[in-house]
């Protein structure tokens, strides 16, 4: 018996080339044995390599010694040793890698729970392999920078004067001539009051001369 074995984990890979998302690499922990087994299967018909464990424990520690191996990871909530919520904290914590919760229950509140959580998805038992298919839209997202991000950036970069090559690539001619002649009119200004400043200075506060 294989190490793997004695510790209830399962690790066979489909041969043939590891194009994504056909051969992703999914870990399915489960504590019931029969779960574990159909799940695996389903997502193996996704054309997915699948390592499987039935203890959190166990696959945490699959995850911290195989930290660039696996790409999503797939958990039941309910667990005796450690449940779906918390070994959800420290793959996030720990990993950055996105989590899909299984449960046979669906009260709003445990929903709302593994979403704030920082859950990707959270699916329903007895699982589809229709909602499993696209599991590895959560894998792609996750690695993609938010656009909204993107849009800002650009903005800010615009607004403070195109100082990057964005902000330069975005702005005309005519905005460049807005921006430095606004500038040259603030420093005009600035310039002025400096002056009025020490025309109202007070004579009370100007040194008196000294009587010899």
């Amino acid at each position: 018996m294989t190490m793997e074995e004695k510790m209830g984990v399962s690790s066979r890979e489909d041969d043939g080339k590891d194009q994504f998302p056909n051969g992703m690499r999914v870990l399915a922990v489960d504590d019931d044995p029969i779960c574990v087994e159909v799940l695996e299967n389903l997502l193996r018909k996704c054309r997915y390599q699948v390592a499987t464990t039935n203890q959190a424990i166990t696959a945490l520690k699959m995850l911290r010694e195989n930290r660039n191996r696996y790409y999503l990871v797939i958990t039941d909530v309910n667990m005796p040793d450690m449940d779906g919520f918390k070994l959800l904290e420290l793959v996030g914590l720990e990993l950055d890698l996105p989590v899909v919760l299984l449960s046979a229950h669906s009260d709003t509140e445990l929903v709302m729970k593994g979403i704030t959580h920082g859950a990707c998805d959270y699916l329903l038992k007895p699982v589809s392999s229709e909602e499993l298919k696209n599991t590895w839209q959560h894998v792609v997202r996750r690695k993609k920078p938010d656009s909204k991000d993107q849009i800002f950036a650009e903005n800010r970069d615009k607004a403070q004067g195109g100082t990057g090559e964005v902000g330069q690539t975005l702005m005309s001619s005519s905005d460049k001539k807005f921006i430095k002649e606004r500038k040259d009119q603030i420093e005009d200004e600035e310039d002025e009051g400096d002056d009025n400043e020490d025309e109202n200075e007070d004579p009370s506060t100007q040194k008196k001369p000294r009587v010899v």
